[in-house]
């Protein structure tokens, strides 16, 4: 029986995780598996991959096949590295313990630029969100200049049309004075 190790589809529409399985070659994709070895789920920043080390390890070494996407999970979690190493041990061109130092400083300096890429995109976002809140501030400060001026417009206008009012009151009031004035 031909075994693979692949990718089964679950979760809903633009929103889907993926468990690792060991399934027949010729089951289908979301079908019978043999045993479910880890998930992998695209949807968090960086890529959230949970992973059984010691099974995946077990069946790539008795001949499971990964697809493609799934050979670069098991890359970058180590395991085909760790295959790797153990066939230098079998072939005798170093021991265990030299093959467990060199996949644990692998390891490290792996979690390592993990780690200096989480906090890359941290600032990032952060340096995003100053500029975004900076470029707010300003359009805030250019639409509250803009009503300013606008409400000093309309005083303007209000004030000179309460001046137009008084002007024809003034003159109204004192053209009975003065016609009063005359009678007299």
């Amino acid at each position: 029986m031909a075994t693979k190790i692949r990718l089964q589809r679950h979760g809903r529409k633009n929103y889907a995780f993926y468990p690792i399985v060991i399934a027949d070659s010729r089951a289908p994709r979301d079908g019978r598996f043999i045993e479910r070895i880890g998930s992998y789920n695209p949807n968090t920043n960086p890529a959230t991959i949970t992973l059984n080390f010691e099974r995946a390890l077990y069946w790539v070494n008795v001949g499971a096949e990964p697809t493609d996407t799934v050979r670069s999970i098991l890359s970058n979690e180590g395991v085909l590295l760790m295959k790797h190493l153990q066939g230098g041990v079998k072939k005798g061109a170093f021991d265990e313990a030299e093959a467990q130092k060199r996949f644990d400083a692998w390891k490290a300096q792996k979690q390592q630029s993990v780690d200096k890429l989480k906090v890359s995109m941290a600032s990032q976002r952060e340096l995003a969100e100053k500029d975004r809140l900076e470029a707010e501030k300003a359009k805030n400060a250019a639409k509250a200049e803009e009503v300013a001026k606008k409400k000093a417009e309309l005083a303007a206008a209000k004030a000179a049309e309460e001046a137009a009012k008084a002007a024809e009151a003034a003159p109204a009031e004192e053209a009975p004075a003065t016609e009063e004035a005359a009678a007299e």
